[in-house]
């Protein structure tokens, strides 16, 4: 197969995995209708189903009148420093002191940020019981973690009502993103209850800073069970009431997802659960979120329920040791059995050098060890296509009027030759999936995030700065088209030579470490090309001279 088939068919092939994942985004067929949101998003707090609630009696959601000035205060850790407001004991803001904000890295990455109106909430359902509507008041404690402390402990109480008396509890831990949030329920009343928990993430439909049509992530929720495993949610079908998710289960989790980071309600093994999402009427937030029930409460005795939540960035380390299968927020879409063995293989390396730079670079070269002989069948196509192209050229000035006949001419010489015209392109198809794998794996890993490679290269998950990366990848696309058979047809030779100049210019957007690996696997094809082509070329002269 001659140059400009192959390099159509891999610009061709790129281009339409581009624009399926885009579509599978933004325009895949929504699912059939399914019952959504329990209440209207405006009511104080979701009423769990029937089957939840077993048999105790039905519970109606205490109505709360929002505090309009809630006071605000500060928790401090080795990695988080969070807001919570008095109303509701609301996670209203949280810092990620390891990360930098995409766009400006003298500022500390916020997570629950009140630009999104992302923010944590949680509250308990029944007669006269706190939701996240309701006041509370911090018992006085630390609220920075100190030296030597492995965790903290915020107290918050509401007031007491019915002589039922709550209290919030959010436990921080050293070295850690997870924060336990508990619900503490004494009931001085005359009469037993049974409420139910709920902790819910709410957030705009707005994507993070750093998502381009070029390079473009999934932002909303997700859930997972054992039963149905990983779902993810469009927004747009929450609005419509038009969602698919797993509803009801003893397992599971519920999450926000975004480019590089994750916010997650993870409820404790074999406790009944039912997840939830729903829009904020007149507004684009939506709210998603878990609730639990809590084991009735006998006049004058005790009850509580917690849950984990983890916020924080997409190590896969981590989330594996959360909860079972949180590591697959890290989404490598279809071809995630073959991503999942790269990253492994790119995380090794890291350890070893210690640099997440020289670690592409590495498993680059590697990848293009593993795929040689595919690589070499390919280029001797090309370069035996080279050595037959003046005698194509000939055959179409003979045959030109006659597509019969220049066919027939074609097929003879490319037997006599022994000369597979597909052999350029079936090597190249093989890998491809290798390719766009390794794509997704350095467009997700938040390990890339902030991770310095050489000199002016301070951020793998950027775009290159100054565009020298993605210049020296054009000088590269326009070096192997030299080494190609030139096409006879000399518009198709200068669409040829226009090649790098549209696919490189792609590039001027993409993380850097994407563009090092395609500069790397360039280089490495050009020496193994320009060998192959030069002992062909050789060898089809001494043949010639040989005939001569």
């Amino acid at each position: 197969m001659d140059t400009r088939r192959l390099i159509l068919v891999m610009i061709f092939t790129f281009s339409s995995f581009m624009l399926w994942e885009n579509w599978q985004k933004y325009n895949q067929p929504k699912p059939t209708a399914d019952a959504v949101a329990t209440t209207p998003a405006g009511s104080a707090a979701p009423i769990p189903s029937a089957s939840l609630q077993a048999k105790a009696s039905p519970i109606t959601p205490a109505v709360s009148a929002p505090v309009t000035t809630a006071e605000t205060f500060t928790v401090t850790t080795d990695l988080l420093k969070a807001t919570i407001s008095a109303q509701g004991g609301d996670l209203v803001g949280l810092e990620l002191l390891k990360y930098k904000e995409h766009d400006n890295k003298d500022k500390t990455f916020v997570l629950f940020d009140p630009a999104h109106q992302y923010l944590a909430q949680a509250g308990l359902i029944g007669e006269g019981l706190p939701t996240h509507r309701s006041a509370f008041k911090r018992v006085e404690g630390a609220t920075t973690l100190t030296d030597g402390a492995n965790e903290l402990k915020l107290r918050l109480e509401s007031t007491d009502q019915n002589g039922i008396k709550v209290a919030k509890i959010l436990t921080f831990k050293r070295a850690s993103y997870q924060i336990d949030v508990a619900w503490e329920i004494a009931n001085g009343s005359d009469k037993a209850i049974a409420p139910h928990a709920y902790f819910q993430l709410q957030r705009d439909d707005v994507a993070p800073a750093g998502e381009t049509k070029m390079v473009s992530t999934f932002t909303g929720p997700a859930v997972y069970t054992d039963a149905d495993k990983y779902q993810k949610v469009d927004f747009g079908h929450i609005a419509d009431n038009k969602a698919k998710f797993a509803k009801t289960a003893d397992n599971g989790w519920l999450a926000m997802v975004q480019h590089y980071f994750v916010a997650a309600w993870v409820p404790k093994e074999k406790t009944q659960r039912e997840f939830y999402m729903r829009k904020v009427e007149g507004s684009n937030v939506f709210q998603t979120g878990v609730i639990v029930p809590v084991a009735e409460i006998a006049p004058g005795a005790k009850g509580e329920a917690s849950v984990s939540l983890y916020a924080g960035p997409q190590e896969q380390s981590t989330l594996k040791q959360v909860a079972a299968g949180l590591d697959l927020v890290v989404d490598y879409g279809w071809l995630t059995v073959v991503a999942a063995p790269i990253f492994w293989a790119l995380e090794a390396i890291h350890k070893l050098v210690g640099n997440w730079g020289w670690a592409i670079v590495i498993l680059t070269i590697i990848i293009k060890a593993i795929f040689f002989p595919l690589s070499a069948a390919s280029y001797k196509s090309m370069a035996k296509m080279k050595v037959l192209t003046p005698r194509l050229t000939q055959l179409k000035e003979r045959f030109g009027d006659d597509k019969q006949r220049l066919n027939q001419e074609m097929m003879k010489m490319y037997q006599t030759e022994k000369v597979n015209p597909l052999g350029g392109c079936l090597p190249i198809l093989v890998q491809i999936p290798v390719f766009i794998s390794l794509y997704w794996v350095l467009l997700g890993a938040v390990e890339m995030r902030d991770a310095p490679w050489i000199l002016w290269i301070k951020d793998l998950a950027s775009a290159d700065p100054y565009y020298i990366l993605p210049v020296i990848m054009m000088v590269s696309m326009f070096v192997q088209t030299k080494l190609n058979p030139t096409p006879p047809d000399p518009i198709q030779a200068k669409v040829m030579m226009a090649m790098p100049l549209i696919f490189g210019f792609m590039f001027f957007w993409f993380p850097a470490g994407l563009v090092l690996y395609w500069v790397v696997n360039n280089v490495l094809s050009i020496a193994q090309q320009w060998q192959i082509t030069r002992v062909i070329d050789a060898g089809g002269k001494a043949a010639n001279d040989a005939k001569a």
